[in-house]
């Protein structure tokens, strides 16, 4: 059978077509989006060249483009400092390099002259030591960041927190089942923490992709993995 919620499966008891897994969900055909680059991982050098590069943020819950300037010298594997697009710089891990990249924009339909920002330089280890700095004041800031909403008597709940790279801006995650009237809760969290804001509405998938979880199979979800 498939896993519970997996769009691969039919639905029927004894068959799961799509992973072929038997709900196991070990050949990777639920997370299809996701791309591994073996040709890195076996050394190969790639026969075509692409100035994209997709890096991931936050252990794989978000992953996003970027221009790679040849002066860069970065490649899969390495932890790279990034132009934020709100403004500032981010640090992150590059997850897919060379050719790879191209099939993955045209997979998530983004186009290969759109406009992205770049990648910086490869992150020293200042900037591992402020990022993980910033990681371990999200849990604090995510508890008072619900605090705050459940004071203000909002419809909405605060999945998860997470800072720039810089830890200038921080982007709160929320479930609601309609519209939010957020601008009074924008101002107390401006006030209290003292960073730029941005609030972003997610579906009840994409917050269990980023809280991560154990299924009704006992596996980690797959959305999460």
């Amino acid at each position: 059978m498939g896993c519970i919620g997996c769009s691969c499966s039919t639905g029927k008891d004894n068959d799961a077509p799509g992973c072929k897994s038997n709900g196991g969900c070990a050949s990777g055909g639920c997370n299809r989006h996701n791309t591994y680059d073996w040709i890195t991982a076996l050394g190969i050098q790639d026969s075509k060249p692409f100035d994209v590069v997709e890096v991931s943020f936050k252990n794989g819950s978000r992953k996003e483009f970027f221009k790679n300037p040849p002066f860069t010298r970065v490649t899969t594997g390495d932890w790279v400092v990034v132009e934020a697009p709100s403004g500032g710089f981010d640090v992150g891990k590059i997850s897919l390099s060379g050719e790879l990249v191209r099939l993955q924009m045209k997979r998530k339909r983004v186009r290969n002259d759109a406009r992205l920002v770049s990648v910086v330089r490869k992150a020293h280890e200042r900037d591992l030591e402020r990022l993980d700095e910033v990681r371990k004041e999200e849990k604090e800031v995510l508890v008072k960041a619900r605090v705050i909403a459940r004071s203000l008597g909002l419809n909405m709940k605060i999945g998860d927190v997470e800072f720039q790279g810089d830890g200038r801006k921080a982007t709160f995650f929320y479930t609601a089942d309609g519209r939010v009237d957020f601008r009074e809760l924008i101002r107390h969290y401006a006030r209290d923490f003292r960073i730029r804001i941005e609030m972003r509405q997610i579906g009840a998938r994409q917050e269990s992709a980023r809280i991560g979880g154990l299924g009704n199979c006992g596996r980690e979800l797959c959305c999460s993995t």
